[in-house]
C-alpha cells in the first residue's frame, strides 16, 4: 500500500525540488489553474532569480503574479504581462527581462519540449521586432519562417481538481487551460490537487493528463481526501 501513494507529499517534500536561478513552468490563465500552495511555497522558501515560463504574470496578488511582484523572477516567458502592473513596472526598469511569445505559438513551443521536438516553424510575428528579433529565420518552400525553439523547465508546477494516487489529472474547467501541455514539459511535475482519491475512481475518458507525466501530488490547502480501502 505505501507504493501506491508514493507519489503523494507534503508542500515541505515539494520545496525540496526548488532552488535559486531554476526554470519553472507553470500552468494557468490569469491566476486560475495556477497551484496557490506551491507558489505560497515558493515564495516562504525565499527562491529567487527564477526564469518563468507561462501564459501571463497572473495580477499582482494572484497566482505567478505574487512571485513576480516580489522581484523573485529574473526573466519570464510569456504571451503578455498587462493584467499585472507591477511586471509592467519591473521590465521598464529593467529588472525583469521579458521575452513575449504569441499566446498560441506559446502553448505550441511548451507542446514541442512536451513531446521532445527541438522546435516549431511560424510565419506569426514576422513583421512583430517584439516577437521576431534574435530568432533564426528558415525558408521553407519559398516562404519565409521563425524557428521557435521548444520550452522546457527544472519543474513544471500544475492545479487539477482530481486526480488518483498515479498523478492520474481532471482539471476543472477552464483551470485546464495552458496545465496538460505544462506537465508534460517539465524535468519534474509536480501537480497540486483539491481532491485524492483511491486507483480506478477516476473515469479513464475523463482524464487529461495520464500520470505517467506526474512526478509527485501537492494536496491543496484544505484537500478532500477520499480513500477507499477496500
Amino acid at each position: 500500500m505505501e507504493n501506491s501513494f508514493k507519489k503523494i507529499i507534503s508542500i515541505e517534500e515539494a520545496m525540496e525540488h526548488f532552488h535559486d536561478g531554476m526554470t519553472i513552468l507553470f500552468g494557468g490563465f490569469g491566476g486560475i489553474g495556477s497551484p496557490p500552495t506551491i507558489i505560497d511555497g515558493i515564495l516562504e522558501k525565499g527562491i529567487r532569480h527564477l526564469t518563468l515560463i507561462g501564459n501571463d504574470t497572473g495580477f499582482p496578488h494572484i497566482g505567478i503574479g505574487k512571485i513576480v511582484s516580489q522581484g523573485r523572477a529574473g526573466k519570464i516567458i510569456a504571451s503578455h504581462i498587462g493584467s499585472n502592473p507591477v511586471a509592467g513596472q519591473l521590465m521598464t526598469e529593467g529588472q525583469l527581462e521579458v521575452e513575449f511569445s504569441p499566446q498560441g505559438i506559446l502553448a505550441e513551443r511548451i507542446r514541442a519540449g512536451g513531446v521532445g521536438v527541438a522546435g516549431i516553424l511560424s510565419d506569426i510575428g514576422m513583421d512583430n521586432e517584439l516577437v521576431s528579433s534574435n530568432k533564426q529565420k528558415v525558408n521553407s518552400k519559398g516562404k519565409e519562417y521563425l524557428v521557435e525553439t521548444a520550452l522546457t523547465g527544472d519543474v513544471s508546477i500544475v492545479f487539477a481538481k482530481k486526480a488518483d494516487s498515479y498523478g492520474n489529472l481532471i482539471y476543472d474547467k477552464s483551470a485546464r487551460n495552458t496545465n496538460p501541455l505544462v506537465a508534460m514539459a517539465g524535468n519534474i511535475t509536480i501537480a497540486e490537487v483539491e481532491e485524492i482519491v483511491p486507483l480506478g475512481s477516476l473515469n479513464p475518458d475523463e482524464i487529461i493528463t495520464p500520470g505517467v507525466f506526474v512526478d509527485y501530488i501537492v494536496p491543496s490547502k484544505g484537500v478532500n481526501w477520499k480513500w477507499v480501502w477496500e
